[in-house]
């Protein structure tokens, strides 16, 4: 009883760490490369060819950080799964 009582009060801790996992793929690889970009711009006057670039490149690294965490959870899952049914 106690056990069930316990996996019942922390039902939205998964949820809470898997929102701010990609939260945190979705912000910081592009927060980063746009002050970098304009950073870069600004020095080297080659506004806004720098800035563009890395934000392509800021897309491209947190689509990969997504894709990986959302495999990493759903394995975790369907492991959770097969073993509930053993």
């Amino acid at each position: 009883m106690q056990e069930n009582k316990n996996k019942n009060s922390i039902w939205w801790k998964p949820a809470v760490e898997i929102f701010s996992e990609i939260s945190t793929w979705i912000a910081v690889p592009i927060v980063l490369a746009l002050i970098a970009g304009k950073a870069l711009d600004n020095r080297y006057g080659t506004k806004p060819w720098m800035l563009l670039i890395l934000a392509g490149v800021g897309f491209l690294i947190s689509s990969f950080g997504i894709v990986r965490t959302v495999k990493k959870y759903m394995k975790k899952i369907t492991e959770e799964i097969e073993k509930n049914k053993n």
